[in-house]
């Protein structure tokens, strides 16, 4: 079996149900935003949410990956950075209870988290962001080391702010022999490292995911069908999500557009996440193009019947038997 390193923000989240929105205003969070906030006010808050009861769900959007990834069986990696804290340690230690080998970076700061508050008959949800020592991560922290052995190296697009990082992240990746994935995670952070993603994607990328605003952010070109044709032009892989109505992929003059998978979708939450781990597990079998979306689009379609990012033990049992059923359909 083929393995797969991952590079991500090592992020807990942090889910509260409010019984009102008073902690909102204490905190002078507008309800239904999303806010950056220092350490100061991040242990605060955290400290406050402790006494009202909590859950943790450790994070990130390369994480989330990687574990399911493990989960499928293929030999799986993590590079983060965290604090000698309780959420550093509860990240590292879930990660490796599904199987995931970390290397878990120190740092003086306190770990990242993101603080989901839900509110109201609507379950609105409102965020705060502390990014603590996963800001910390640079490309000093790198060895060549951790890349050796590993025939993935998937980069979360949230990393790409941090331009050194990613850079000497993905000649190490290369050196390494490592095929090389991103997700492209968000259109303003495509939008404000359009160069830099570029000369990313055109020298070192070889599978790109992008939703349909990114890869508009990153081609100028409105349509998914379109801008996959243009997105194909800078790598070897090409995938572009459109949501529930489903995926496109190309690799060279091969294209396909995949129907979503059927489900009963109550939080999208991590859909991209758990698509791009079908397809690069459904690649590293070798299985055509076609199929390794299909995988993808299995997967996803059981995250989205669940609230938050991890699938319950009887989704991953039919996924598996789903995707088994088609493998074998392939192999004839």
């Amino acid at each position: 079996m083929k393995s797969i390193l991952g590079i991500g923000n090592a992020l807990t989240d942090i889910l509260a149900i409010l019984p009102d929105d008073s902690l909102l205003k204490e905190y002078h969070l507008p309800l239904g935003s999303m806010q950056h906030v220092d350490m100061e006010t991040g242990d605060r808050i955290w400290n406050a949410l402790k006494e009202i009861g909590v859950k943790y769900v450790p994070g990130g959007s390369a994480a989330n990956t990687i574990t399911c990834t493990s989960i499928f069986g293929m030999p799986s990696g993590y590079i983060g950075k965290i604090g000698d804290d309780e959420l550093g340690h509860l990240f590292k230690s879930t990660m490796e209870q599904f199987g995931v080998r970390t290397t878990m970076l120190q740092s003086e700061k306190s770990s990242g988290r993101c603080m989901v508050f839900i509110t109201g008959a609507n379950a609105e949800r409102t965020f705060a962001d502390y990014m603590g020592a996963a800001l910390e991560m640079g490309p000093d922290d790198l060895r060549p080391e951790y890349f050796k052995g590993y025939d993935y190296f998937h980069i979360e697009g949230y990393l790409v702010q941090n331009q050194d990082l990613i850079a000497k992240a993905v000649q190490m990746a290369k050196e390494a022999g490592c095929i090389i994935s991103i997700d492209m995670a968000s259109y303003n952070v495509v939008e404000s490292n359009n160069a830099f993603l570029h000369n990313l994607v055109d020298k070192y990328v070889d599978i790109v995911f992008a939703n349909e605003t990114e890869c508009k952010a990153f081609t100028k070109i409105e349509g998914a069908e379109e801008g996959l044709r243009e997105l194909a032009r800078h790598c070897d892989i090409a995938v572009v999500k459109v949501g529930k109505d489903g995926s496109w992929v190309k690799k060279g003059d091969e294209e396909h557009f995949i129907a979503a998978w059927p489900a009963k979708a109550i939080d999208g939450t991590g859909a991209g996440d758990t698509y791009a781990a079908g397809f690069i597990y459904a690649h590293s079998l070798g299985m055509p193009l076609k199929e390794c979306g299909e995988i993808g689009s299995i997967i996803a379609a059981k995250v989205v019947e669940v609230i938050g990012t991890k699938i319950d033990v009887p989704r991953w049992r039919d996924a598996k038997a789903e995707i088994r059923e088609l493998i074998d359909k392939v192999n004839g």
